[in-house]
């Protein structure tokens, strides 16, 4: 059955912090963007088929608990070793509430280099003041949207179709704000669902095109949502 993604993201947020401390269960140095200091944490409010993470986020409760200047330290610390100074938080998702969102935006603001928010967004589209807490950091929000309409969405992310419209109206709230760009799965989307999804938009912006890891549990779970035959 679907599941509330608002409800699951304060389970969640229950999980994964403690006062300003967020669960961290890796720092690293990897490729993406042509190279980008990496925080991966867990704890989702979507159960996308094709993330790389899915068995981590089923059981969230792994990892250790930093304050925000811990965090920064640990980042900082490998962007100096690799002379690299773009970060970003990934493996799940960081923003799932007002304390995760106000520990992020510490995060961004101590690390002192450019700064990519990977986030699915809904929780912006929730609750838009969670949009002012980035504003006037260094930060680009990369907004991965996760379908093109309800139906799509719902079976991407396990969660009520019905909630696909926070994820248009963070953009709505980001935009004039803060610098952000959507992301979609390709090989899902292909053109077809991306023409859908841009007639949809409510404000102009970039279309990024991210490719599936097909992990042999991703493919069985695309499978398994009828996603993929």
């Amino acid at each position: 059955m679907p599941f509330d993604p608002v409800k699951r993201a304060q389970e969640m947020e229950s999980m994964v912090m403690i006062e300003n401390k967020r669960r961290y269960f890796r720092f690293r140095y990897s490729r993406y963007y042509g190279g980008i200091v990496t925080a991966d944490i867990t704890g989702c409010n979507l159960s996308c088929a094709y993330c790389w993470n899915y068995f981590r986020n089923k059981n969230p409760e792994i990892g250790n608990f930093y304050t925000p200047g811990e965090t920064a330290r640990k980042l900082k610390e490998i962007a100096r070793r690799k002379k690299c100074f773009l970060f970003r938080i990934s493996g799940a998702e960081p923003i799932l509430g007002k304390r995760s969102a106000k520990h992020v935006a510490e995060v961004i603001r101590l690390v002192g280099g450019e700064f990519i928010l990977e986030t699915n967004g809904l929780m912006f589209g929730y609750d838009p003041s969670l949009v002012e807490l980035f504003v006037g950091l260094d930060v680009l929000v990369r907004v991965s949207v996760k379908g093109w309409d309800e139906e799509s969405f719902e079976r991407i992310t396990d969660a009520h179709g019905e909630f696909f419209k926070y994820q248009l109206k963070a953009l709505e709230a980001l935009y004039g704000k803060v610098r952000f760009w959507v992301a979609v799965m390709f090989d899902i989307f292909h053109e077809e669902g991306i023409e859908k999804l841009r007639r949809g938009l409510p404000v102009p912006c970039r279309i990024e095109r991210e490719y599936l890891e097909e992990y042999p549990f991703v493919l069985e779970n695309l499978r398994k949502r009828g996603i993929r035959k």
